[in-house]
């Protein structure tokens, strides 16, 4: 870990719904960084906690192939990837036609290149920086009708800076955990437990994130305890997520406003907890 925590103020590449960014003053309470080197997201997303904490070397896991292959090309072809991708976010590219037009070569190609540079440009363009697949894995965000999408130049030169000192992987969450050592901290950012128990949505990635996968993760955090690696999870605090991190040695609470209308006007406050297992 450096001498001080840093906090980069960096925005993603990428729109991504549930990032971290504002809320890394949050994280900081509760992650325990003395003495450690490597942060460890079995969740990375879009990437909002790592490049906003400054640590020696990270592990980052997504189940999403598309995210991490982009992440990949990203470190090891930035030149490259950030000249070809701004031809994207011309003008002519704008369009519904071109949306969709874009959306189905994506979907038919099988080309890690090609879909990373297509999946900046659906993830910009498409509505409300959703990430949604259909249950044939088809890229089935709508077109979002922005005026003018943003070119994240800055934030990927910034990424591909801060990637140099880190490994992605894709897999489960489990995947992460296989290779914790001492000199690790773990933060997980998992898909959220549903405020309203009726209208369960944890699709991410095309598969579903049920009771019992967070009941797993708890489990590995544990272990991880056990073999002396802090890991904080983040999630809605309701019912269900208060029983299940009762045994948490930390339990912290704070709210953040979130939009649940399409309209955007529906903004409220919600709960969140950071439990931590230390």
């Amino acid at each position: 870990m450096s001498k001080d925590t840093l906090q980069a103020n960096m925005r993603s590449a990428l729109k991504w719904a549930g990032g971290k960014k504002r809320v890394i003053g949050e994280i900081l309470k509760v992650l325990p960084t003395q003495g450690k080197k490597r942060l460890i997201e079995p969740f990375v997303g879009g990437g909002s906690v790592f490049l906003n904490i400054d640590f020696d070397e990270y592990l980052l896991v997504d189940m999403n192939q598309d995210l991490i292959a982009l992440f990949n090309i990203i470190k090891n072809q930035s030149d490259e990837f950030i000249f070809d991708a701004e031809h994207y976010f011309r003008g002519h590219n704008n369009t519904p036609e071109k949306y969709y037009d874009l959306r189905k070569k994506f979907n038919a190609s099988t080309d890690s290149y090609e879909r990373s540079l297509l999946f900046l440009y659906l993830n910009r363009h498409g509505y409300n920086g959703l990430c949604r697949y259909n249950k044939s894995g088809g890229y089935n965000v709508p077109f979002g009708r922005y005026k003018h999408p943003y070119f994240p130049k800055v934030e990927l030169e910034f990424f591909a800076k801060r990637a140099q000192r880190a490994i992605f992987l894709q897999g489960d969450f489990e995947t992460a955990f296989d290779q914790i050592s001492n000199n690790d901290v773990v933060y997980c950012d998992p898909p959220y437990s549903p405020i309203n128990r009726t209208s369960n949505f944890t699709a991410y990635a095309g598969n579903s994130f049920s009771d019992a996968d967070q009941q797993r993760l708890v489990e590995c955090a544990e272990k991880a305890k056990a073999n002396n690696v802090p890991t904080v999870i983040s999630n809605h605090y309701v019912d269900f997520t208060r029983e299940l991190y009762k045994n948490a040695t930390k339990r912290e609470l704070f709210q953040v406003q979130r939009t649940i209308s399409p309209k955007g006007k529906g903004r409220v406050k919600v709960k969140e907890i950071l439990a931590l297992y230390k």
